[in-house]
């Protein structure tokens, strides 16, 4: 085995320097039966990401979820990919998301050889659940959709152990179907070790699994979905949406109001994940409602694009959170619940959103020009929220500029309501959100 040791000082103008700092570290001909590579510094001065490239290809990405990696021809780290050992230059790759004012001493070692490590094994996965008839729903809702299309129940944003999730990818499948839902995409940040998984596990859980990405920065985050390969972060927001729409992907704003990873690029995509997790720390935020003004007063912008697609994501982790996959559930009018299909209906609009996925939960969803809500009686229906821009003034201050009210009396209602008067959403009588639709 051979072993070389790396020490650096790393502090705050590192980053403002090359927030991506490369290690360079040659791997010679022949070839090497593993390689293993160890971060340590002091964790509590500083946050630092940990990533590979080879002398051909992006190889994986662990961010701040992992010190140690290993790669080897038939193995790898979840978020690292297996693969041959090329010769020539390699690097391991340090993303430099929180520095301290004064250095901190930071050290890489890289050893390769037969030695060199062991991939750790995936936790046990659990049993298959029984499988549901083709082409049917896993909840069994009697959803009304447009002829030939089913309203099918999923989850457009989870992490497994491949970037900083604590399930592994059958664990968090099995997690899915057990809410009933119908798909799930899996979006691990800025890598896509976990696409080749996909097919077999999903096929194993009897549920339709999504190949994702969350593209990852300190400057906003966005899900590339499609089997479409990897998306490099470091490259401006704009290089990423080329990118997706040449390969035949979708690329969605995500959490564009979170905390410290809000979206900040000027960049508009058709695609945007309205209803995130942090939001039911507060049900009643009008954050995302204020976003959505902002991207109708910004149409004109270079960018803008039309009122965009509305998305839900659980941002699932680990289930320490307290939220399982589905909170909130994105429901989708798709031929079937494949992933082209899915995906068909996501880039068509034909999309809603609910608080949860069970029988009983208030749900708003788009027939034609209706509008019908389901399990919804008592809830209140509101109406745009100035994005169509054809409201009179006197209507405007009627409303009080957020949009007429009305309440839903019955459990299954259908309304005429023009998609352009959209978006409308039901809410509790104390203002808590329940559902969202266009």
């Amino acid at each position: 085995m051979t072993r070389e040791e790396r020490r650096l000082r790393l502090f705050v103008d590192d980053q403002i320097e090359n927030r991506y700092l490369e290690v360079p570290f040659e791997l010679p001909a022949g070839g090497t039966p593993a390689l293993e590579v160890t971060l340590a510094y002091n964790q509590d001065a500083a946050v630092i990401d940990l990533g590979c490239r080879d002398p051909e290809r992006w190889r994986g990405w662990s961010g701040g979820a992992r010190s140690r990696f290993v790669i080897a021809p038939d193995a790898a780290t979840p978020g690292y990919e297996p693969g041959e050992l090329v010769a020539g230059q390699w690097a391991v790759v340090l993303g430099l998301h929180a520095m301290p004012a004064e250095p901190v001493d930071v050290t890489v070692t890289v050893s390769t050889g037969v030695d060199a490590g062991e991939v750790e094994d995936e936790p046990p996965a659990p049993p298959p659940p029984s499988g549901i008839a083709p082409g049917r729903t896993r909840l069994g809702r009697d959803l009304p959709a447009p002829d030939g299309l089913t309203w099918y129940a999923g989850d457009l944003h989870a992490h497994t152990t491949h970037s900083d999730g604590t399930l592994s990818i059958a664990q968090l499948t099995a997690a899915a179907a057990g809410r009933g839902l119908d798909f799930l995409a899996v979006t691990d940040h800025n890598t896509v070790s976990h696409h080749p998984h996909l097919p077999a596990v999903g096929a194993a859980y009897d549920l339709c699994l999504l190949p994702g990405q969350e593209v990852t920065t300190h400057a906003g985050h966005a899900n590339a979905f499609g089997d479409i390969g990897w998306v490099d972060f470091r490259r401006p927001a704009a290089q990423w949406l080329s990118d997706v729409e040449e390969r035949g992907g979708l690329l969605s704003v995500n959490h564009p109001v979170q905390d410290d990873c809000g979206w900040l690029y000027p960049v508009r995509t058709g695609y945007l994940e309205l209803w995130h997790i942090s939001w039911f720390l507060d049900l009643t935020a009008t954050g995302p409602w204020a976003y959505l003004r902002a991207l109708a007063g910004a149409a004109g912008a270079p960018g803008a694009t039309e009122r965009p697609v509305f998305l839900g994501g659980s941002d699932f982790h680990t289930p320490d959170q307290g939220y399982p996959p589905g909170t909130p559930t994105t429901w989708v009018a798709a031929e079937d619940r494949t992933p082209e299909a899915i995906l068909d209906a996501v880039r068509h609009g034909r999309t809603a959103i609910s608080r949860f996925p069970g029988p009983g939960e208030p749900v708003l969803v788009r027939v034609g020009e209706d509008l019908v809500a389901i399990d919804a009686d008592g809830t209140v229906l509101v109406d745009s929220t100035g994005l169509a821009g054809d409201r009179t003034a006197e209507e405007s201050t009627r409303s009080g500029g957020t949009g007429r009210r009305r309440r839903i009396r019955g459990d299954r209602v259908t309304l005429v309501a023009p998609p352009e008067h959209g978006p409308y959403r039901l809410e509790a009588p104390d203002r808590t959100l329940l559902a969202i639709s266009v």
